[in-house]
């Protein structure tokens, strides 16, 4: 169709290089990037980074490949060998984190690195590699919500190669890869700037507040998709899961303010201390 952007952006040696795979590439690229400069800040090595990177980025995408494979299992139990390719997408964000979640947990358990500490580091760097994460989606024409107008899309002012993408299969399509795309934007916005705010955030609510404001616009946005995973019946599991993270996000935050022996976050001396 005139005006659809070829998921393809070029060929090596006569193999197909995905667009959606040089988008995911250059968010981890910068997303490592960014924590490594905010991990000198912190105290911590550059190295620190990029070291957990080896264990992390593996761990994260076999995380988002089983959850997506389990979820949509029916599309794989015939043809089990579908699995190992992700050519085409098929790797679900939640999932990812839970695989890379994991392997921080047991990183900084034997680097001797407070966990909190890094997640800190790198919760900012992370919503915003899923910000452009989300436009390899749009290259691969998936993650879009319900049928729509041209004249809707119009409305909102999108730039004219969005409006044409938003048409699969002669239907127009909410952009809700954009959405999520937009809204994750904004969450990096505002994690550097309350980050920044000098004895305000204390150890470990960077993070949390990275999944308070990721998990609620997921909530909503998951539920105008139309590729949505389902785990019961008609409940879609990253809805579900949002509801989750959302609440015990902020149970987690009350519990440990109320502590009150955590240490705040003092971005300006790159280090933590003890609250008086």
């Amino acid at each position: 169709m005139l005006g659809q952007v070829n998921p393809v952006a070029f060929n090596l040696f006569g193999i197909s290089v995905y667009w959606y795979a040089v988008i995911i590439v250059s968010g981890i690229v910068l997303a490592v990037w960014l924590s490594s400069r905010e991990a000198v800040r912190v105290g911590l090595k550059e190295d620190d980074v990029i070291d957990f990177m080896l264990w992390g980025l593996p761990s994260a995408i076999i995380g988002a490949r089983l959850y997506y494979v389990i979820f949509q299992w029916q599309d794989y139990v015939d043809n089990p060998i579908e699995i190992i390719l992700t050519r085409n997408g098929g790797l679900a964000i939640y999932g990812g984190l839970i695989g890379g979640g994991l392997a921080l947990f047991f990183f900084t358990r034997h680097r001797f690195i407070s966990t909190w500490t890094f997640l800190d580091i790198a919760a900012p760097s992370v919503i915003l590699a899923q910000a452009i994460g989300r436009w390899g989606n749009f290259m691969n024409h998936e993650a879009y919500g319900p049928a729509t107008t041209r004249g809707f899309l119009e409305g909102l002012h999108l730039p004219k190669f969005i409006i044409d993408n938003m048409n699969i299969d002669g239907t127009y399509h909410q952009p809700t890869f954009l959405y999520e795309s937009v809204w994750n934007v904004l969450g990096f916005i505002v994690l550097v700037l309350l980050r920044k705010k000098k004895d305000f955030l204390k150890e470990g609510e960077v993070v949390l507040g990275y999944v308070i404001w990721y998990s609620f616009g997921r909530f909503f946005i998951e539920g105008m998709r139309t590729d949505s995973l389902y785990a019961f019946g008609s409940i879609r599991v990253s809805q579900l899961f949002s509801l989750v993270l959302f609440f015990g996000a902020i149970a987690i935050l009350i519990i440990r303010r109320k502590k009150g022996s955590i240490p705040f976050y003092n971005r300006e001396k790159g280090t933590v201390k003890k609250a008086d």
